[in-house]
């Protein structure tokens, strides 16, 4: 039986309102910023933004440049960073921005790769470090922080002088990156507190378009001077040990129209205070800062957030209506050592949760060491169709179904919902979620009214819509003359290519594309598979085996040339466009690309990596030091280097001292367990020697060393240094070979220790089975050898 699922659009709304908000580009800029009451414009048209959080100082400044292209490539626009004030002046008087810690030439690098830059300056910012980020010394004086206090505003008002010192010239007024610039951080309260702080900020020299603030928990913000930003969870560390999954993170993964979140930062608020009513949603467009793309891991919660969850959340929140994608966290990295304390969140510092010394991976896309994860790949998808239809998608409005689900534990109704300018538009469809797998609905068909125009019926055979599947599918997508009435398969983006404009569109896993061309606008359709059948004013392509060969070539009534290529779903997330060798085009490489002007590098783990470019360029690339052979694979070029195998390089790793007995849990902050204390660590932990090869020494970029293990905690150290951390979650322990004194792991090897974890702990480590996991122990060891290839034009 078929299941109905019906939608229908309303008449179009009113014009936004513009020019309301105090929010003002630099004059003369060619491409000004300016913010409706429904979306963000950029030179006069829509604009869609992506950005992603990305400390620059957790993680080493030499590796900046390549980071930051890894984020481009991954789509993101803008480049969001806290700068912590702990970490630039942790002793009062000497303010540091040297080294990791030079916030100018991090700017300046974001510019230099067009990449946006949003700083967002506190002074108190959270990001899960010592004090917010406020110093020790500040804390100490007889002062009240985070409100209008004159001693407190004294010291801020230095702190932002120095901040702005660092900036100056790179604003967008001196063409700068600076786009946007957050206050403060979580600050439900004190309205005039905010104000106050945009006024030292610019009193300082700041300057910026948009002025921007957090908004969840029904914050209280100052009229309409600050921009409120969004964000959503798939888990949250934050939470009880017992909580289960909470029902804040659950409604991520429905489509509604609700933009708060109150359970962010909800342990460091009293329960009952809400602030005031939310902000207008009539007057702001809804646009983001904290979606997560991971989820930190505190000692007494360790949730693991897996690719899908990332991905659902943030294509769940375009259906939504978000008209800016902005992540937290995009990017993982490292705590410096700090000079007087460590300087992680702590419950000795008072704060509700232990968090690791020294990582802040946060299971980010790009991991602590510029890890390439699954869902940089999924939301890289995203981000592709954003780039070459963002400026569609951000002035349409999200409409729901005329039944949606029952509720936050409603499993069988179906999740849908459709973006629309009133005769166009995209259907969006969430049938995943965290935790509580969602069931198939098979026989499933939809139905889109358009006001004054037929509906959609689509597909024209229902589909099973598979359980853990997320997509987007088009509505009446005009591309080059051609009009797509419905696909049933995500448009990804475009390129030119002999002669054609090419739309890539990802099948999803378990459903049968199909196009739906409009035939006024067909001239000829020629397919390399399935069949072409003229229905109804429609042409319908139907049975097209996707793949890099599956290119539906289509001359369009009015002489453009169209080609519709259905990739398959694994092979659409190794899609990669950008600039090479002169042209826009494709990559296709299931490993880490970056453009970097006429150069493309990839970096990967196999013998003999390999890539495919849509065009192709005119002659075959060159790879210094190795051959490389080209073969024709669909509508790609494969380009395969010949580099021979890495040496297998095993791993030492000698057990020197069993565990004692666990110790005995500890609890702090409202009754959360606390990490044991260093001294546990020193006599009761497991012990292992590593040896590693001089080989590895020699060149340690881009080595890991992955351990699989079990327990409470472990460290690992150089000597007497700490120099890597986790909790135990289930997940790999990575460490970055480059990342240690490379002198003295030569002379003294590296020391693993590994604590148990006493059975009766109140900590939450989900998918675990058993006892055995709390035991302490390495299981397995591997090095990981990423190398670097540079292909330039032949």
């Amino acid at each position: 039986m078929v299941t109905p699922h019906r939608l229908r659009v309303p008449a179009p709304s009113a014009p936004p309102r513009t020019g309301h908000l105090p929010f003002a580009d630099a004059p003369g800029v060619p491409d000004r910023v300016e913010v409706t009451s429904r979306w963000l414009t950029r030179g006069g048209r829509p604009w869609f933004p992506v950005s992603g959080e990305f400390h620059y100082s957790r993680y080493p400044a030499r590796e900046w440049e390549e980071e930051l292209l890894k984020m481009k490539a991954g789509g993101v626009t803008a480049v969001a960073s806290y700068v912590l004030w702990i970490h630039h002046e942790e002793v009062e008087g000497r303010i540091r921005f040297d080294g990791d810690r030079d916030l100018r030439r991090f700017a300046e690098l974001c510019a230099r790769h067009g990449l946006d830059f949003v700083p967002r300056i506190g002074p108190w910012c959270h990001a899960e470090v010592r004090g917010g980020g406020l110093p020790d010394w500040l804390l100490a004086r007889a002062l009240t922080p985070r409100t209008d206090d004159p001693a407190y505003l004294e010291a801020v008002r230095t702190w932002f002088a120095a901040v702005a010192h660092q900036l100056r010239g790179l604003d967008r007024e001196h063409g700068g990156p600076i786009v946007a610039i957050q206050v403060e951080n979580e600050l439900y309260d004190q309205p005039g507190h905010l104000r106050t702080l945009k006024r030292l900020a610019q009193e300082a020299g700041l300057s910026a378009p948009l002025w921007t603030s957090t908004a969840w928990g029904g914050v209280s913000l100052p009229g309409e001077e600050l921009l409120p930003l969004y964000g959503g969870y798939p888990e949250a560390f934050w939470a009880e040990a017992d909580e289960g999954w909470p029902d804040a993170c659950r409604k991520h993964f429905f489509f509604t129209h609700e933009r708060d979140d109150e359970a962010i930062g909800a342990d460091l608020r009293p329960t009952t205070v809400r602030g005031a009513r939310p902000a207008p949603a009539d007057r702001f467009p809804w646009a983001t800062c904290e979606l997560g793309g991971g989820m930190a891991v505190a000692y007494h919660r360790r949730p693991r957030v897996e690719a899908a969850d990332v991905g659902a959340l943030g294509l769940t929140k375009i259906g939504c209506g978000s008209v800016w994608q902005g992540y937290y966290m995009f990017h993982g990295g490292t705590n410096p050592s700090g000079e007087l304390t460590t300087l992680q969140e702590s419950h000795a510092t008072g704060y509700p949760n232990d968090l690791p010394v020294l990582s802040y991976d946060f299971q980010a896309p790009l991991g602590e060491y510029g890890q390439v994860r699954p869902s940089y790949h999924e939301l890289r998808l995203q981000h592709l169709l954003l780039a070459c239809f963002g400026h569609r998608i951000a002035p349409m409005e999200s409409v729901l179904p005329e039944r949606p689900p029952a509720g936050q534990h409603d499993r069988d109704t179906l999740r849908w919902a459709v973006r629309t300018d009133g005769t166009s538009g995209f259907l969006f469809v969430t049938n995943h979620q965290p935790h509580e797998p969602l069931p198939d609905h098979p026989d499933t068909a939809f139905t889109v009214d358009f006001p004054g125009a037929a509906a959609l019926t689509l597909p024209s055979t229902p589909v099973m819509v598979p359980s853990g599947a997320y997509f987007c599918w088009p509505l009446r997508l005009e591309v080059a003359g051609l009009r797509l009435e419905w696909a049933t398969a995500q448009p990804v983006c475009t390129v030119e290519a002999a002669g054609r404009t090419v739309l890539v569109l990802a099948a999803t896993d378990g459903i049968a594309p199909e196009l739906a061309l409009d035939a006024a606008t067909v001239g000829s359709v020629a397919t390399p598979s399935g069949d072409v059948t003229p229905v109804a004013g429609r042409v319908l392509v139907s049975d097209v085996r996707p793949g890099t060969d599956a290119l539906v070539e289509v001359d369009a009534a009015d002489g453009s040339r169209v080609g519709l290529l259905i990739l398959d779903a694994a092979t659409a997330r190794a899609l990669y466009r950008g600039t090479a060798w002169g042209a826009e085009r494709l990559v296709l490489c299931e490993d880490g690309v970056v453009f970097d002007g006429d150069e493309v590098r990839l970096r990967s783990r196999a013998a003999e990596p390999s890539f495919a470019v849509l065009p192709a360029p005119e002659s075959a690339p060159v790879v210094e030091g190795a051959r490389v052979r080209e073969a024709a694979e669909g509508a790609f070029t494969r380009y395969t280097i010949e580099a021979g195998p890495a040496a297998d390089t095993p791993v030492p790793v000698t057990l020197v001292r069993s565990a004692g007995p666990a110790p005995e849990p500890v609890y702090g902050v409202r009754g959360r367990a606390s990490a044991p204390e260093d001294k546990y660590v020193e006599t009761v932990s497991a012990e292992y020697h590593v040896d590693v090869p001089e080989d590895l020494l020699r060149e340690p970029a881009g080595v890991l060393l992955r351990l699989s293990w079990t327990g409470d905690l472990a460290r690992a150290y150089v000597g007497d240094v700490l120099v890597a951390d986790q909790f135990y979650s289930g997940r790999v322990w990575d460490i970055g070979l480059d990342r240690l004194p490379v002198g003295q792991v030569r002379a003294r090897g590296l020391r693993l220790r590994v604590l148990p974890l006493a059975a009766d702990a109140r900590v939450h480590v989900p998918g675990q089975v058993g006892d055995a996991w709390r035991a302490a122990g390495v299981r397995h060891a591997e090095w990981v050898v990423t190398r670097s290839w540079t292909a330039r034009a032949g």
